[in-house]
């Protein structure tokens, strides 16, 4: 099955990247276009009500460049709105949402920590799964203000040291052995937190699992992409640059307003 059109992916900003890097990685050949909403990050101090408004924005910008499929590169966007979307729109769509299953189950001491958003930890579909895993201490904390940090070049400051610290050591104290993180923009910062967890503390996130999924809608709904041309487009509706210097690609970024 062929299907030359190419993957839509949205985030509130560029932390989805870290998902499209895996989808990249497992299939190089597809076509992608990836849409980074900075303008609007981060999502997880938003109302529900916004979240629905801005995921539906997003999904409409990426159809409308014939995408066959959309990845919702957003724990926030996905826990609070991928409901809507999907009774909305007649495309597949992949959601991502922090990885509490494989940490609960592996956990030897029975503690793990989630570091999320507000917007994803306050979801109907987050505490649904938390409640999968009661013989597990699940010990939850806002990553308040690491998104914008993130989004405005910060990664390496010194205000993202001490808020890492700030939020890990509770977790710390509490013997955690693995360490979710539940929003995409997150990852980017696992140099800086694994030199403040012990290095018994796995930590987990959900990029590969999403995609090796979008291998599998693509094999078994859409169709690979077969052809010889192989385009990745990014597009911003902030400062390119963040996104440029993130990308570590030499992919063009375009900036647009929508």
């Amino acid at each position: 099955m062929t299907n030359l059109n190419p993957i839509g992916l949205f985030d509130s900003g560029i932390g989805g990247t870290s998902i499209w890097k895996e989808i990249h990685n497992l299939l190089p050949n597809e076509n992608t276009i990836y849409l980074a909403d900075s303008k609007n990050a981060p999502y997880g101090q938003k109302s529900k009500e916004e979240i629905i408004a801005l995921s539906i924005k997003n999904t409409e910008f990426l159809l409308n460049k014939n995408a066959k499929m959309i990845v919702v590169a957003c724990n926030t966007a996905t826990t609070n709105a991928i409901k809507e979307l999907r009774e909305k729109f007649d495309v597949p769509f992949i959601g991502i949402e922090p990885a509490i299953k494989p940490a609960a189950n592996n956990s030897k001491t029975q503690t793990i920590g989630i570091l999320a958003t507000k917007g994803t930890l306050n979801s109907e579909l987050f505490n649904k799964n938390v409640e999968r895993f009661q013989e597990t201490t699940i010990i939850e904390q806002v990553g308040f203000n690491l998104v914008k940090l993130i989004e405005n070049g910060e990664m390496y400051s010194e205000e993202m040291t001490l808020l890492l610290k700030q939020y890990l050591q509770p977790m710390i104290d509490a013997n955690i052995d693995y360490l979710v993180l539940g929003c995409s923009h997150y990852p980017f910062l696992i140099p800086q937190i694994k030199k403040i967890l012990p290095e018994n503390v796995k930590i987990i996130d959900s990029g590969e699992a999403v995609a090796k999924q979008t291998q599998k809608i693509l094999k078994e709904k859409i169709g690979f992409n077969t052809g010889s041309k192989k385009t990745n487009l990014f597009y911003t509706n902030s400062n390119p640059k963040v996104l440029e210097n993130i990308l570590d690609y030499n992919y063009p970024v375009i900036e647009q307003d929508f």
